[in-house]
């Protein structure tokens, strides 16, 4: 880690900074190869999609499949690999406990992540949520455990509200954010609203705190349109990998069901694709 710590370290300085004015677009890559491409396009920072990563090593989403090992590998290849500020979805901490959550927060802070996001639904179900209580400690530990650290990295306090089925989701959601922001967190997320009134009474409820929000289908919003809603930070979770997957069923299953190869149509050249990965790596190796 320490010949790569001058690069972590500017890294984490970019990423607050992104966050300090205007809006920005924090894809998620699932794998080395879909994060080079994505600096390519010129993105600022990169988010990991716990689910994306899940699926691509034919698990279901969940701590329960992924294990924490698994998920700390995968944060310290990208963060060395993609060469951007990287945001680890760290789904619910991998414990319940905040003592755990600090232990845990304080390995996921040393693979070089420049952020790092928990959850408040029990990581046992994911139906549900923690009771405000312990949601507000396990935020406050995590808060410390970087603080500990030196490090600078941001943490993203997320309520679940919205995913949950939680029978008034943007109230609850605006109380849990602003008592995460009141334990420290750098960044409010609840993911799962699309109306633009519920976007805006949400940055609005925590203001100055940064937004991050979820766009991970075609809900009728531009970057332009979020940011002029006061959106800091805008993340597309699995869907970029929902993406892949969907091409690639839907040209497989056309060969199973139907014989035919029209799933092809419309595909990226994989003589463009070899080319690029081939300019990366010599400016990469020198």
């Amino acid at each position: 880690m320490d010949d790569h710590a001058p690069r972590i370290a500017a890294h984490r300085s970019a990423f607050r900074a992104l966050h300090e004015k205007g809006c920005f677009v924090i894809p998620n890559p699932w794998d080395v190869g879909s994060a080079r491409y994505l600096r390519h396009l010129g993105f600022k920072a990169l988010a990991t999609t716990s689910s994306g990563y899940a699926f691509s090593r034919g698990l279901p989403d969940g701590t329960a499949a992924v294990s924490l090992e698994d998920a700390l590998a995968h944060f310290t290849e990208l963060a060395r690999e993609c060469d951007l500020p990287l945001n680890a979805d760290f789904q619910s901490g991998y414990a319940d406990a905040p003592e755990g959550v600090a232990a845990n927060v304080r390995r996921c802070v040393a693979t070089g992540v420049s952020g790092l996001s928990i959850e408040d639904s029990i990581r046992a179900d994911g139906r549900s949520l923690y009771d405000l209580g312990l949601a507000r400690e396990r935020v406050r530990a995590a808060r410390e455990a970087i603080d500990a650290s030196g490090t600078g990295v941001m943490l993203t306090a997320r309520a679940e509200c919205f995913l949950v089925g939680h029978p008034d989701p943007l109230a609850e959601s605006i109380r849990r954010l602003q008592a995460y922001a009141e334990e420290g967190a750098d960044v409010l997320y609840a993911p799962g609203p699309t109306r633009r009134e519920d976007i805006q009474a949400i940055v609005s409820a925590v203001a100055p705190r940064p937004v991050n929000v979820l766009v991970s289908s075609n809900v009728g919003l531009t970057v332009a349109d979020l940011a002029a809603l006061g959106a800091r930070r805008i993340s597309v979770g699995s869907g970029l990998a929902a993406m892949a997957w969907t091409g690639f069923i839907t040209a497989a299953r056309t060969i199973a069901e139907e014989g035919r190869f029209t799933g092809f149509e419309g595909k990226f050249p994989s003589s463009d694709l070899n080319a690029f990965f081939a300019k990366d790596a010599r400016e990469r190796l020198g």
